[in-house]
């Protein structure tokens, strides 16, 4: 297992009082201060593949219920959530640590509509409105495809997911394997290219 797979998959104790530090953002155009810790992903900010997808993709709705997949210490979980009070966001992940930053940040900023928790947690049947991510690309494909095939097909009818993909790690190729083998029921395609990265739009098929 590589680095990236270890960091994904391993379960972290929440971070101690001494491990937690402040670091100031922008998120859902407003300054705000976050907690983050060593052991999860992009702890001193937000990395530039969550920047993208938070610039590009259209607005969330007022209402629905939403899905971050592979959350971290929720910067995607609580843009949605800061824009649209009114949702429910699932903030999904296999670390602990970063679900424990997740619902730390949630409530510091008062974002009471996210819900931060492992997939197996996540009631059966449940299905999203939206779906915003910046996947573990570096798990490798067939994890990768796994956790796509799996989620993807939770969108509701008029449902919408935005993915955000580092063209050089195969953002064209992954397009590519969501239509041939997700087809015919999703459809995908590029909204935009962005500072090295691809913004892919996934919806369901037309009746």
């Amino acid at each position: 297992m590589s680095e990236q797979q270890e960091h994904y998959f391993t379960s972290s104790a929440p971070a101690t009082e001494p491990e937690r530090r402040s670091i100031r953002i922008r998120l859902a155009d407003r300054t705000v201060d976050v907690e983050t810790a060593p052991g999860t992903f992009s702890p001193d900010g937000l990395d530039k593949g969550t920047a993208v997808l938070l610039a590009e993709a259209p607005p969330p709705p007022a209402t629905g219920t939403f899905l971050d997949l592979g959350c971290g210490w929720g910067p995607i979980a609580l843009t949605l959530a800061l824009r649209s009070p009114d949702a429910t966001v699932h903030a999904v992940d296999v670390n602990e640590r970063s679900l424990d930053l997740a619902r730390r940040n949630a409530e510091s900023l008062g974002c009471t509509g996210i819900r931060a928790m492992t997939a197996a947690e996540v009631p059966a049947g449940t299905a999203y409105d939206l779906i915003w991510s910046n996947p573990p690309i570096r798990v490798g494909k067939a994890v990768l495809h796994d956790l796509l095939r799996t989620w993807l097909l939770r969108l509701a009818p008029d449902g919408h997911a935005y993915l955000v993909v580092q063209k050089n790690l195969g953002s064209d190729s992954l397009q590519a394997w969501i239509g041939r083998e997700l087809g015919p029921q999703l459809v995908v395609e590029r909204l935009t290219s962005a500072r090295g990265f691809r913004v892919l739009h996934v919806r369901r098929a037309a009746a």
